[in-house]
């Protein structure tokens, strides 16, 4: 009899995590390594957040929280949800988790049935797959294409649902392309999932805050109204105010949806950490200039990097919206040789010669559902994503 669960047969190992744990392998090993492969701002959370995490040890909040979140940080979530987006939700519609992953998680959990739909545009972050998988769904993708940016078209979503589709996951600015929808988009799309009564909506606004240019975020409940009872807005704390390790994701929805997430993570975690939610508070509630800061920051990075990898032979990067990623393609890149005599079949050889031959590690498009391309997180320092977009040019010219 197998010991282990047969369910561990539908996930994969994350992709992103293996390779950054590759390139910390070979730094270990004395190799110079530049690692592009990690979604985490560079930036140190900012002080006033650190002194209210500082604070609440000092008061004594070190005892079990309430399984839904401390009631400071769901007012804070509401407001927040008010605020900035346009939505009213009651405290009692938001809930406290520990990282987004933990709300998608329990979204599915709470939903799925054995052979649920469940839409996701590709290129996709790759936990979204797995975790549809675990809850015993069905991931359907939705190819996007580069000349469209890589967003996902109506027409491409009206023939992705059927009869069993459950949930539309929507992430935007994305992981991993940083493509962002404008208001005319969302509105083309909600005006499909509004034709579909049985979808419901999961927005995975992660990235709000992480726009250039002139760019308006929205989020389809604020789009489309009527879509307000079949939606699940999910945020959190990690990109805007680079808050990563502290691990707190939070999500607003209908109450009956939002009891059956608090069923089930007070049998899973209980609550999240209380240090960290009132560190949460502080940061949804306190000054928010780290945001505009961080944001001016990201954005000189990503015109930094798809230039560089613009002049770079046989890559194609398009300028993206938001978040931290670009997502170039290799496609005139395949078939070509290294110049140990590799011949590159696809976009996981692409990376893999990258890292050996430079030492600088990306992902691999295929592990987001789309290829041939690869993933960079401009994250991090301006002299090092230089030296790392040199190094990619020089890689690319050596290719024959």
């Amino acid at each position: 009899m197998a010991f282990l669960a047969d369910a561990l047969a539908r996930v994969k190992p994350s992709a992103t995590i293996a390779v950054t744990q590759k390139a910390r392998d070979l730094k270990g090993q004395g190799r110079d390594i530049i690692s592009l492969s990690v979604g985490e701002p560079d930036f140190d959370t900012p002080d006033n957040i650190k002194n209210a995490a500082i604070d609440a040890i000092r008061r004594g909040e070190t005892k079990y929280p309430p399984v839904a979140g401390i009631a400071p940080l769901r007012e804070a979530v509401a407001k927040k949800f008010k605020r900035e987006n346009g939505l009213d939700y009651k405290p009692s519609q938001t809930i406290v988790s520990a990282g987004g992953k933990h709300v998608l998680f329990n979204a599915f959990l709470a939903t799925i049935n054995p052979g649920d739909e469940v839409v996701i545009p590709a290129p996709y972050w790759v936990s979204y797959p797995d975790m549809v998988a675990l809850c015993g769904g069905k991931p359907v993708f939705a190819p996007t294409t580069i000349d469209k940016a890589f967003k996902l078209q109506p027409e491409t979503l009206e023939r992705a649902i059927t009869p069993r589709t459950k949930w539309l996951v929507l992430n935007s600015p994305s992981n991993p392309s940083g493509a962002a929808y404008s208001r005319a988009e969302l509105k083309a799309l909600t005006d499909v999932l509004m034709r579909h009564p049985h979808v419901w909506v999961l927005t995975d606004d992660m990235y709000e805050h992480l726009t250039y240019g002139d760019f308006e975020f929205t989020t389809p409940a604020q789009v489309e109204p009527a879509l307000y009872e079949r939606t699940l807005t999910m945020n959190g704390v990690s990109k805007a105010y680079a808050m990563t390790g502290w691990r707190i994701g939070y999500a607003a929805g209908p109450e009956k949806l939002i009891k059956a997430m608090d069923m089930l993570q007070g049998q899973q975690t209980s609550g999240a950490c209380t240090i960290a939610q009132w560190a949460a508070v502080e940061a949804l509630n306190g000054p928010q200039d780290c945001i505009p800061r961080f944001r001016k920051a990201f954005e000189a990075r990503r015109d930094l990097v798809v230039s560089m990898l613009n002049q770079a032979r046989g890559l194609k990067c398009p300028k993206p919206e938001g978040a931290f990623y670009v997502y170039p393609s290799v496609a005139e890149l395949i078939g070509k040789t290294t110049p140990s005599g590799k011949t590159i079949a696809n976009d996981e050889e692409f990376v893999s010669e990258l890292l050996e031959a430079e030492g600088v590690a990306a992902v691999h498009g295929s592990a987001f559902g789309l290829g041939p391309n690869f993933r960079i997180s401009y994250a991090t320092s301006n002299e090092l994503l230089e030296e790392a977009c040199k190094k990619i040019q020089r890689f690319c010219a050596s290719l024959r």
